[in-house]
């Protein structure tokens, strides 16, 4: 793995476990599972065998839900940005290191991924602020 790939999931993690009533596990071999009330919003992916492969080398992800018009439009402006591997391609991206992936790419894409999710949820369910 490369020192980009690295810092694209390191970004995510810190990103994810500063918003609020995150929980995190590593439910399947080569997953960390990022949750809010039970819904998954971030998945980064350290098993060698769900990499991207890129003109210079394999790379890690991280995997995100997204709107389905607004994951079309980072998948034009991103080369390293797929639809979701393994997962519904309409409503979750992978985001790979590239060019134009900084960390504010990665912690818009993750704290994005978390609204959508809470947003879905029932009032009750909702994380209070901060």
């Amino acid at each position: 793995m490369s020192a980009a790939g690295d810092r694209l999931q390191d970004s995510s993690r810190r990103a994810a476990l500063a918003l609020a009533n995150v929980s995190h596990g590593r439910p399947f071999t080569g997953l960390d599972v990022y949750k809010v009330a039970g819904k998954v919003f971030l998945i980064v992916t350290d098993d060698p065998d769900e990499q991207i492969i890129t003109d210079d080398a394999d790379e890690q992800i991280i995997t995100v839900t997204c709107e389905p018009e607004h994951a079309r439009a980072q998948e034009r402006g991103y080369a390293t940005i797929t639809p979701g591997r393994y997962l519904d391609k309409r409503h979750w991206i992978s985001l790979g290191p590239g060019p134009g992936i900084t960390k504010r790419v990665v912690t818009d894409a993750v704290e994005h991924s978390y609204d959508l999710v809470v947003e879905s949820l029932p009032q009750r369910d909702r994380p209070r602020a901060l």
